[in-house]
């Protein structure tokens, strides 16, 4: 069965629907040897170029997507290349011979812990859409007084930068002194969130790790800068939870 062009090249890991279309539109994008148009549709037997790549053999969708879970250590950004010669969070990854590994969502160079990598850039934007509201839990050490008043502001929701931020869930994991660990769960992935939240209550974040996204939990034998290729089961499951069949 013909599939649009669009669906295709982001099932190939190399982006959303949205920025398929806008390569179609710029003409990065041949089929079988001429420039591609908004609304070909293409099928097995079709020569796809993209950038005067040729797009790799197109096997069913069930045999061509793979997930990856990385524990991303401290100290590595989510960019494929970085203009300071920093480590990006693509440096450890396997080769692919056709196609990308694309990022779903990101950490910020001092947050460490679970992030996902696919070859299927339609499965990377659905879990990524903020109508998924797929649930993100976090790790953190604050380093201040957190009063049950502190805790009820941040579970009913803070203005920040013009957007109600909020907790669903919050709680206390033990500590010494004036460092304590609270386990967090959000249902969005702004820059930052998490710590702006305890920043408005005038706390410190010393640490912090994601430890789950949606339905995937980081494995005890995953150590940091170690990644985990998730098998069928697992896959299926983030579908689902994408809202994709």
């Amino acid at each position: 069965m013909d599939e649009k062009l669009q669906k295709v090249l982001a099932r190939a890991g190399f982006g959303s629907r949205r920025e398929m279309e806008q390569w179609i539109s710029s003409g990065r994008v041949r089929v079988n040897g001429q420039v591609a148009t908004l609304g070909d549709r293409v099928g097995p037997s079709d020569r796809i170029m993209v950038d005067g790549k040729k797009l790799g053999p197109r096997k069913k969708e069930q045999d061509q997507c793979r997930v990856l879970l990385y524990n991303k250590p401290d100290g590595e950004i989510c960019t494929r290349k970085d203009p300071e010669g920093r480590p990006t969070v693509f440096d450890r990854l396997p080769g692919l011979k056709h196609g990308r590994w694309v990022s779903i969502g990101r950490l910020d160079i001092n947050t460490s812990g679970l992030l996902l990598f696919t070859t299927d850039g339609e499965l990377a934007n659905a879990l990524m859409h903020p109508s998924t509201g797929i649930d993100r839990e976090y790790a953190v050490r604050v380093m201040g007084n957190v009063t049950p008043e502190i805790v009820q502001r941040m579970h009913e929701g803070v203005l920040i930068d013009g957007h109600l931020c909020r907790f669903t869930d919050i709680q206390h994991y033990g500590g010494e002194g004036v460092n304590q660990w609270y386990h967090v769960v959000i249902m969005e992935g702004r820059n930052r969130e998490v710590r702006n939240l305890w920043e408005s209550q005038g706390l410190k974040v010393s640490r912090l790790k994601r430890v789950r996204f949606g339905p995937l939990f980081i494995p005890s034998t995953v150590r940091r800068g170690e990644f985990y290729e998730l098998p069928a089961t697992e896959i299926d499951k983030l579908r689902k939870t994408a809202g994709l069949a």
